[in-house]
This record gives structure tokens, sequence and C-alpha cells, in this order.
């Protein structure tokens, strides 16, 4: 196929609405290439009406439609001026909506937050997109009838993270093809159990290993990153959403159609320049692979970025959720479309988390990809965590260093001053030295406790039955009148205060020697660098001069 001409990153031609351009062939979801232990991930070619609506109401049906939507909206009005009764069922309605789930499956407890010296801490929010086809909405938007039904893949990734001055915002998605070890996982419902996978496996086959809570505990076993919640949105809530705030801007640098001649592609057909999307292909530009950059998962997640970067700022706008009507439509699509964690299980939470998030402006707000590598072998067209630089983006939000590389307003927390002298302080040792290809070190335990044992730390023991492999080495305490004596532990091996976190996964001062420190002498801490790795593509919310390149093939 031929390629038009390609603008400049800031060529910004007019902007089309959707429903501009002929119907589309089809929308498509392309099947990843084949790989160990990926599961049932084929998809197939699915009829669509490339965006535009199914005309041919009947006019006494309109009439209808029309009354319900002025009730409706008069509803939404009480309750935006505190009517009382008809505002308190309309809430209730939407609570009805929202679909809860446990947060995580895992049988690891994550650790709590480390607040500032203001008392602040963090918030991470997992968001997942979820290909779930077990609703008639859902099938008649993708795949073949032989995968309704069938697990649910989550397809999509993304870590929100909001500092704990909320001063900034930063994104970290994980490609879907991204291979990691996935633990042991409870589904919540029949008790079944998952165990660990003994190898990796694909990042997106978290889903269907007891819901959403397997997806998080995956993460944090990846990532040491403690998660606050989960939003799970499918393929209809996408659509729901983007009609609900009148589309949303996006721009190619080329005429593009994903569309391959063996049936691969999203069915995406777009001009070059800036087009408004909503509906069907809102979803499309959301599963275009084919025909964006190299034609890989990567370029669809930047494509994504560009996406909810372009809907925040539509939504802050405020122009189009002024009127009853509309807010009634985002606020029946949003509840309808989300699966929340039980922390986030009422409309007053997520209107509250919100008023959180919107605290950092758009052009504080940084999107990145997790650094990869392209697997080879059996792994061949899969990708791994970057051995190096997305532990450094992993500690940056560990840490909570800015990813725009602006100033940091953090302030640290002060340390704690121990509650007893250091020979009185009892703790335990683990080793953790254990990784997914090598054995644990022997006498790891052993020797730490020589180097307390040498800084006055007489009464460290070693725990032998708790050796679960972990990355980085921490210690943890199960109540606040222990931090400093666990701050005392650290400051004496030199472990950084910021890896010294309040647990109840433990029951006393509980040291875990990592993969981070498997040879003999003085724990070297890994410091954080100030800067967001280049191969984490950071995109700034601000930016509205991003656009997407074209795969060379895909034009027309």
């Amino acid at each position: 196929m031929g390629r038009s001409s390609t603008p400049g990153e800031g060529t910004r031609p007019r902007v089309r609405h959707a429903g501009q351009l002929g119907r589309d062939d089809g929308l498509y979801e392309d099947p990843p290439e084949k790989g160990p232990d990926s599961g049932a991930d084929g998809r197939r070619r699915v009829p669509a009406d490339g965006g535009h609506r199914k005309g041919g109401a009947k006019r006494h049906g309109k009439k209808g439609k029309r009354r319900v939507l002025r009730w409706v909206a008069s509803v939404l009005s009480l309750v935006i001026i505190g009517g009382a009764v008809a505002g308190y069922l309309y809430i209730e309605h939407l609570n009805g909506n929202l679909k809860k789930a446990d947060l995580t499956l895992g049988d690891k407890k994550m650790a709590d937050h480390k607040a500032n010296a203001a008392g602040q801490t963090p918030l991470n929010i997992l968001l997942i997109g979820s290909d779930a086809r077990d609703s008639k909405e859902n099938q008649k938007l993708g795949g073949a009838k032989d995968t309704f039904g069938g697990p649910p893949l989550a397809d999509v990734q993304m870590l929100l993270h909001l500092s704990a001055d909320r001063s900034n915002m930063a994104v970290v998605s994980m490609p879907r093809d991204t291979l990691l070890k996935i633990p042991k996982c409870t589904d919540p419902k029949t008790g079944h159990v998952y165990p660990a996978t003994t190898g990796v496996a694909m990042t997106n086959q978290t889903l269907s290993r007891g819901g959403p809570g397997c997806t998080v505990a995956a993460w944090y076993e990846l990532t040491g990153i403690t998660i606050d919640h989960f939003m799970m949105i499918d393929f209809s809530g996408v659509v729901s959403m983007a009609d609900a705030i009148g589309g949303v801007p996006v721009c190619v640098r080329g005429n593009v159609y994903s569309h391959t001649r063996d049936g691969k592609g999203s069915g995406l057909k777009l001009e070059e320049g800036t087009t408004k999307v909503k509906g069907k292909q809102a979803l499309q530009w959301l599963r275009t692979r084919y025909g964006f950059e190299d034609g890989t998962d990567l370029g669809r997640t930047h494509a994504q970025h560009m996406y909810m970067n372009s809907m925040v700022r539509e939504l802050r706008k405020g122009t189009k959720l002024t009127d009853p009507g509309k807010l009634m439509g985002l606020a029946e699509a949003a509840t309808n479309a989300l699966t929340v964690d039980k922390g986030l299980d009422s409309v007053k939470k997520l209107y509250d988390l919100a008023g959180e998030l919107k605290k950092a402006p758009t052009k504080r707000i940084t999107m990145t990809t997790m650094p990869n590598v392209y697997g080879t072998g059996v792994n061949n067209g899969r990708v791994l965590p970057m051995p190096v630089e997305a532990d450094q983006l992993f500690q940056m939000v560990r840490d909570d260093i800015p990813l725009d590389g602006k100033a940091s307003k953090r302030t640290a927390s002060a340390a704690k001053k121990p509650t007893a002298p250091v020979a009185e302080i009892p703790v335990s040792i683990r080793n953790g030295t254990r990784t997914d290809t090598e054995y644990p070190v022997k006498g790891r335990a052993s020797a730490v406790k020589g180097l307390l044992a040498g800084k006055g730390f007489t009464q460290a023991a070693i725990d032998t039955q708790n050796t679960d492999a972990a990355a980085r080495t921490g210690v943890l305490f199960p109540s606040v009148d222990m931090e400093g004596n666990a701050q005392a532990v650290a400051k004496a091996l030199g472990i950084p205060l910021t890896a010294v976190k309040k647990s109840t996964a433990v029951s006393g001062i509980t040291l875990t020697v990592g993969a981070d420190w498997r040879e003999d002498g003085d724990y070297s801490a890994p410091s954080a660098e100030e800067k967001t790795p280049e191969s984490a593509r950071a995109l700034n919310g601000d930016d509205e001069t991003a656009c997407m390149a074209i795969q060379p093939g895909f034009g027309w």
C-alpha cells in the first residue's frame, strides 16, 4: 500500500469527528505471537460499523427515549444541587452499578507506604483493560465466537502513581506481551488455588487466575511497589466513556488503515492529522498494533498514552460536562464499565479519588513504558523487563521521585529514635537471595547476622522457615512503636530508610537479605537516579503535538 507524506511532530491539520470517513470493513484484534504459557489468546475478525450509529429508530421510540432522558437529567440535577431523597436514590443506583473484587489474591502482603515529613503518602492505582467477552456488548466489539465466555485477559496494564504531595503524577505501562513470574493466587469465589508459575508467563494471563487481584499480586511481586487500588474497564466501557465525553482527539502522521491481508489489525482507518474518535473508533485506536510505529505492542502502548493524555485534557476543559444530561451519561458509563477493589466500593470514594487526582496539573503528568528487551529463542516475540533500567524506573516510583525531571517537592520523613538499646532489639533475618536463575546463596543470613552482631545487635536470629525470594533487601516492622528500632537496624547495615516499611505480614522486626546482596561485605544500596530512563519513552500530559508514526505498508 502507498504511504502518504509524513508531517512533523507539531503539524496539526483540521480536527475531524469520527464518522466522517467511509464505513470500515471490520474490527479486528490481532493475535499475539505464540509463546510458552500463552494460553487461549487468539483473536478473530468481527464485523463492525466503523464507529457509525445504526439508524432507523421509530418516532414513538425516540419520543419515549427523550422523556426518559429528560427525567434522568432532572434526577441528576437534584443530585448536583443536593436534592435529598432523589439524590440519595440515584447515588445508590450508581453504587449498584459498580462491580467489586478483592485488591490482591496473592499470599504476600504489601508493605505500607513510607510517609514524608508532612505525613503524606503516595497513591498507586493499577489500571487494567480487560478483553472479557462475557456480555453481548463486548462480543459485538471484538473477538471470535470461540473466545466468548472464555477466560479474560488483562491486555492493558498501567500503574498510576500520584505523588505524596500531590504535585505530580506518573503512569507506568507494562506491555501485555511481558513475560514474568506469576505468584500463587487464590480465586476468592471458588477457592481454587493457582500455583505460582514455575517459569515465566505472559502478564495478561494474570486476570484469568482468579481476577484482577492476581494482576495486582504479579505487579507487586515484580516491582515492589505497594498498590492501593485497582480499576478495571472492559471493551464496552471504553466505548461508553469515549462517547460520554464527546470523543477524544488523536493524531496520526499519515493516513493509516490497520488491516492486513490475512485478517489481522484493529480496522482503524484515519486520515493524516487530528481526528476526534469515539465509540468503536476509540476502541480501535486503543487496540491498534499493526499500522503504528513498528507494528508491535510497544507502539500500541505509546498510542494508549497519547489517548489517555488527550482524554485527561478534554475532561479538564470541563466544557462537555456542564449540563446534567452529559454528566449523567458519564456517571452511568463510568460506573457500569468499572470493576474496582473493595476500597473503592462507592461513588463517594471514586469522587474523592478523582479530587485527589485532579491536584496534579496536566503539565506534571508523565506517561512511560516499562523499559524492556525482546526475548529470544522460545520467548521470541515477547518482551522482558530490562534488567537495570526497568528497576531504575520502579525504584523512582517506590521512592516517589518525579518522572518529569522537575525538582521534587518531596520532604523525606524524619528518622525515628530507637526505643531500646541495640543489644535489646530482636531481629529476624531471612535469606531471600534466590532468583529465577540462581539458587539462594548459602550462609547469607548467617553472614548478615554476624555483621549485625559486630554492630551490637546481639538479639538477631535466623528465620529458616521463610525463604521466599526477594529482589531487594529490606526491613519490615509490624507496628509504629517499632519503627525507630527497625531504622536502627537499617542504618547499621547501610540500608536506606526508604527500604524500612510497616507491614502486617511480620510479627517483629524482619530483615530480608535480597538478591541485591548476594555477595559478602557491606550492603551497597542501589540509588535511583533522578532521571527517567530514555527507554521508558516519557510523554508529558501537556504535549498536544504528540502524533503517532505510521508503520510502512499501512497507509492508504
